[in-house]
Formats: C-alpha cells, structure tokens, sequence
C-alpha cells in the first residue's frame, strides 16, 4: 500500500542548508568544521542536554544558550564563539522552489503533508514568512513549541498523530541522517537530503519512488 502521508524537514530541504557553509567559515576562523559545529549546536545526531537542543526544545532563551555555548567554547582555551555571528555568516541560503513545488503537487493529489522542524522560538520569525505553510502542510510541528526535538520518538508519534497516520503509512524527509535513521527507527520510510542543491533531484525521485 502506497504511503498516505509525507514529513518534510524546513532547513536543508526546503532551504539550503546552513551546514553546507561551515567549512568556508570554520576556515576563515582557523577553526575545524566538525569542533565548530559540535561547540556550537552539539551532536545533532542526538538529543541531549547541550544548550543548542535545549533552546530547541523551548527550555531556554536565545540569550541564555548563546552565553552559554561562548562559555563552552572557551572552557578548554579555544577561540570564543559567538552564535549570533557565525549564524549571520552561515545565513543566505536561498528557498528550493523545486521543493516548494513538489510538495505541493504531493498535497494537491491528495497526501497529508507535515512539517516537522528543530527550531528556537526566536527565529520563527524569521523562517516562517519563507514559505507558504498554509498552502503546503496540513500540520506544522516545532521542537520549541511542543518541547521535544529531533531525533527523540516522540516528536516523530506527535507528528503522525498529528496528521492522523500510522508509521507505516508516511515517508520522512531529513538532511540529517540522524534524524532520518530515528524516523526509520519508529517505522517510516526515509528520504535523506544530501548538502548540496545538486542533491535535491535525486532526493525527490527517491521520495516520489516511495509513494510509487
């Protein structure tokens, strides 16, 4: 039976992903790209007690989780970092359109489509306006909003429940392939963005084989 329903992630897949810029910036820093980025947002392939997955989950302010991750940063005598500086310098990445489209062309043949996002409350402002959510998704499920992230399970059931879904009915779509394993992990089927927009073709025919 083919799939009723498809959950996207926003960063990555409907954006570029800000990720893709870290080696450009880690190297005008002098910095490693993987130290940089584990400082900064910590194992995004898990959920933990870093203050990047805590802003994510709304337990924490902006302001508290950029002190505190310049305080980690700095705690074995490396470079301090500032998130609101290396976020600026990892922004820029434009919308998909092709992403955009198709998944509109999947809601318009009749599939329930969700948004599930690892996101702090602050920024809502700022991604929300991107894309039409109204026009693409029947739900949209924030980490900050219902106090859980990706790749927690629940966050995954939350959002099937959502949409009215069993697990086995619905198709996830990460560039995180931690995030993609977890989902898979509670029973859909997984689509993994690659980095870069040269990925997305592929990425979207494997999608569209699944709902074949």
């Amino acid at each position: 039976m083919s799939p009723k329903a498809v959950i996207f992630d926003f960063g990555g897949v409907f954006i570029d992903s800000p990720f893709s810029a870290a080696l450009d910036v880690a190297a005008a820093r002098g910095i490693d790209p993987e130290a940089m980025l584990l400082t900064l947002f910590g194992a995004y392939d898990d959920d933990t007690d870093h203050p990047w997955h805590r802003l994510e989950r709304g337990e924490i302010t902006f302001d508290r989780a950029r002190a505190e991750i310049r305080a980690l940063s700095t705690r074995d005598g490396g470079p301090a970092l500032d998130a609101v500086e290396v976020l600026a310098e990892l922004s820029g990445g434009g919308v998909r359109d092709e992403v955009v489209e198709h998944c509109r062309a999947l809601r318009g043949r009749g599939l329930r489509t969700g948004l599930l996002t690892n996101n702090a409350a602050e920024f809502a402002e700022l991604w929300r306006p991107l894309i039409p959510l109204d026009e693409l998704f029947d739900d949209v499920v924030d980490s900050c909003e219902v106090g859980m992230r990706k790749p927690d399970p629940r966050i995954y059931e939350l959002a099937l429940d959502r949409l009215g879904v069993g697990a086995h009915e619905a198709v996830f779509v990460d560039d995180a392939p931690g995030n993609v394993r977890a989902a898979v992990a509670v029973g859909l089927a997984g689509v993994l963005f690659g980095p870069r927009r040269e990925d997305v073709p592929a990425a979207l025919a494997e999608l569209d084989r699944l709902l074949a």
